[in-house]
């Protein structure tokens, strides 16, 4: 008769602590929840702020009034090459992204900072 006595306690005490073990997780749970939801306008605005080197390119050429072609010219590469840096298919070697950034009137840094 004790024998069960204890062993009832011990199922008490062990649903007891389950339960506080998943409340606490299920708090844990909707807290992660809120921060993520709210966070999702920074999400949003990181997503619109990163840009590609290409995209960065593109705007600094259009920003300085530059056509690919002059561009192309001034770094001695066809203008085609210039289109596939801006569109992502190709990047630029090291060589022409310092003439880039130097044609723009920036630093290589700088502009690899601005793309992701």
């Amino acid at each position: 008769m004790k024998l069960a006595v204890i062993y009832t306690v011990l199922i008490a005490i062990m649903l007891i602590a389950l339960t506080a073990v998943f409340v606490c997780l299920l708090r844990l749970i909707i807290k992660a929840l809120k921060t993520y939801i709210r966070s999702t306008e920074v999400r949003k605005e990181k997503a619109i702020a990163a840009k590609s080197l290409g995209e960065v390119l593109k705007q600094h050429r259009t920003e300085c009034k530059m056509t690919q072609e002059f561009v192309a010219e001034a770094l001695g590469v066809s203008r085609q090459a210039v289109s596939k840096w801006e569109s992502g298919a190709s990047d630029p070697n090291t060589t022409n992204l310092i003439a880039l950034a130097k044609l723009f009137g920036i630093s290589p840094e700088e502009l690899l900072k601005e793309a992701r």
